[in-house]
């Protein structure tokens, strides 16, 4: 790549690389993974629906009685307690490795074992539907997966590659650029996922056309990140020892600009050290606290919301259910407009706790949902919600050298998952203990946990004025 050029995405299209471009392979990779979770899900239920003797349309399923569809809920959720054990810890034995392997040969190791992994459990959700394994085929199919490496490995990957050869001070907006392929990806996969999975209703392979356009796309995806995929050259980032870095990082986005910045170190004192200054390594782990607590509160929530839609009082069918969870991708769109607009006015910290303060308000509309219009209500009001995940990660980004990205965005990802291991074991059995009290149980939860993690990053954000203030009334004595 060229040393004049920033961001693959930025200036003539006459100065594109296209093949540094990660966005394909995020875009056909979710396609295949929103196809997947719509089908594996109402693979699940169907299977599970034969078992208890019923019918497997929804017409049948509207005249079960109450205990039976109470166990079938309970069912489902037992599946999917040990199906995310499964996808959760085992990452742990290589994601960490493939990090390392990563930033010390080549970049795209990560992301070219995780694409294998991911068509490898395509496959398996293809070849149970076809010759009408068990269910629990797929704990083996994640398995395999998740020893490739699985999610943890594959996002801290591309979150490499994005912020490889970008400008700190766009880094912000380049990273939710990902995010918003991604979701509109995920967006059209889930709206046509309900309509492929009946194509072929009646018939004993009922969600072969959906397992295999998603076979077709994770293959597409790997294809992809081994043959044409190009890895950016790195933009080195400027150091200035006269500089605070920890105040740029969570400054506004203008404080972030080199030429900028040079003019500070020019017109002001060098911090002193040791006053008050807050060491990077304390920025970085108050960071990682907030995005674990706020994961756990969005893990939960997701986990649960895919059976409170099946059950009363929304009682969702395929095609209503593919909608709603094509409804969770508008977020996508919505908080990429939310940091190309707040990232001229608010720092890093501010926009963080708008988007958890986003999603915990709609979490708890999401507790008293009655009616369809109401759910979409409450996902409306979480239109920022992905803002805080990301914009943590572009912080840290700022704080570390691009040569332990792997290692540092795997370590991060590896967190996530594993805490997402126990949310979602957690929530699924509060979600069976009430099942017949509150069903909005875990939304509450979900709710209280999404502000509890604005705590850490209100901490960031408070030791960083002070210090900026008595940065600014040193500089005026200088001058005066």
């Amino acid at each position: 790549m060229g040393p004049g050029v920033t961001c693959p995405w930025s200036g003539r299209l006459s100065g594109y690389r296209v093949r540094t471009w990660i966005e394909p392979v995020v875009a056909s990779t979710q396609v295949a993974g929103s196809l997947y979770d719509a089908g594996l899900l109402l693979v699940v239920k169907e299977s599970y629906a034969s078992k208890a003797g019923g019918s497997s349309n929804y017409s049948a399923n509207q005249s079960l009685g109450e205990q039976q569809e109470d166990q079938q809920q309970k069912a489902i959720s037992n599946f999917f307690i040990i199906y995310n054990l499964v996808a959760g810890l085992t990452p742990l034995l290589s994601a960490y490795g493939l990090g390392w392997l990563s930033d010390r040969y080549h970049r795209k190791i990560s992301i070219c074992a995780a694409m294998l992994g991911f068509l490898l459990s395509r496959v398996g959700l293809l070849l149970k539907v076809t010759l009408d394994w068990p269910v629990e085929v797929m704990y083996g199919a994640m398995a395999l997966n998740g020893l490739c490496g699985g999610f943890s490995s594959y996002w801290s990957g591309v979150m490499a590659l994005g912020s490889l050869g970008c400008s700190e001070s766009r880094r912000s907006v380049r990273l939710i650029l990902i995010d918003l392929v991604m979701g509109l990806a995920g967006f059209c996969g889930s709206m046509t996922s309900g309509h492929l999975f009946k194509q072929i209703v009646g018939h004993s392979a009922q969600g072969l056309l959906l397992t295999a356009c998603s076979v077709g796309c994770a293959a597409f995806a790997l294809f992809y990140s081994l043959f044409v995929l190009k890895v950016p050259e790195s933009k080195p980032n400027k150091v200035h020892p006269t500089v605070d870095t920890v105040s740029g990082m969570m400054g506004t986005y203008r404080s972030l600009d080199p030429d900028q910045q040079d003019k500070q170190s020019v017109s002001g004192n060098p911090p002193a050290a040791g006053k008050g200054k807050p060491s990077q390594t304390a920025i970085v782990a108050l960071l990682f606290v907030g995005a674990i607590i706020y994961d756990l509160a969005i893990v939960g929530a997701v986990d649960v919301m895919v059976l409170f839609v099946l059950k009363e009082p929304l009682h969702w069918n395929q095609v209503q259910l593919g909608y709603g969870m094509a409804s969770g991708y508008i977020i996508f769109i919505t908080s990429f407009l939310g940091v190309l607009v707040f990232s001229r006015y608010f720092r890093d910290t501010t926009m963080i706790i708008i988007g958890m303060f986003s999603f915990g308000s709609g979490a708890l509309l999401l507790a008293f949902v009655k009616e369809t219009y109401m759910f979409y209500i409450a996902r409306a009001v979480m239109l920022f919600a992905l803002i805080p995940i990301t914009t943590i990660r572009s912080a840290m980004s700022k704080l570390i050298k691009d040569s332990s990205y792997g290692k540092i965005f795997v370590i991060l990802q590896l967190c996530l998952a594993l805490t997402g291991v126990v949310t979602s074991t957690i929530y699924n059995k509060i979600y069976q203990l009430t099942l017949d009290k509150f069903i909005g149980t875990c939304f509450v939860l979900s709710s209280f946990l999404s502000f509890l993690a604005i705590v850490p990053i209100g901490v960031v954000a408070y030791k960083q004025v002070p210090k900026r203030s008595q940065q600014g009334e040193g500089a005026e004595k200088q001058r005066s």
